[in-house]
């Protein structure tokens, strides 16, 4: 079994930072991609960033210049840099992962972390 696990959500002021961290753990053979969705109330969910295993990154273009994704191979864990904050960033934010286990390939969600950006 996978599981991912965020943290690093909380309420903050307009323009400050954020960083969010996602830890995978469990049994599998390798992570193909990871990234970040958020899904603020009463809308879907959307792609802020994702990373693959060679480092690419894409970002959805309202964060682009003011998020960054990184990740730490060896400790499966990825991380979503959020700076100067506006309260339209306000949403849960999700960790996802592609994963290889037993030569099957899953898509995997954490349970959310909150972030809350006042004005």
């Amino acid at each position: 079994q996978v599981q991912l696990v965020e943290s690093g959500g909380e309420v903050v002021q307009a323009g400050e930072s954020l960083r969010l961290s996602c830890v995978v753990s469990g049994s599998f053979s390798s992570i193909e991609a990871m990234g970040w969705y958020r899904q603020a109330p009463g809308q879907q969910r959307e792609v802020v960033a994702t990373i693959t295993t060679g480092g690419s990154t894409n970002y959805a273009d309202s964060v682009k210049g003011r998020f960054t994704i990184s990740k730490d191979n060896a400790k499966n864990t990825v991380y979503l840099q959020m700076n100067s904050l506006k309260p339209e960033d306000t949403a849960v934010y999700y960790c996802n992962a592609v994963i290889w286990r037993f030569m099957r390939r899953s898509n995997n969600w954490g349970q959310g972390t909150q972030v809350t950006v006042s004005s």
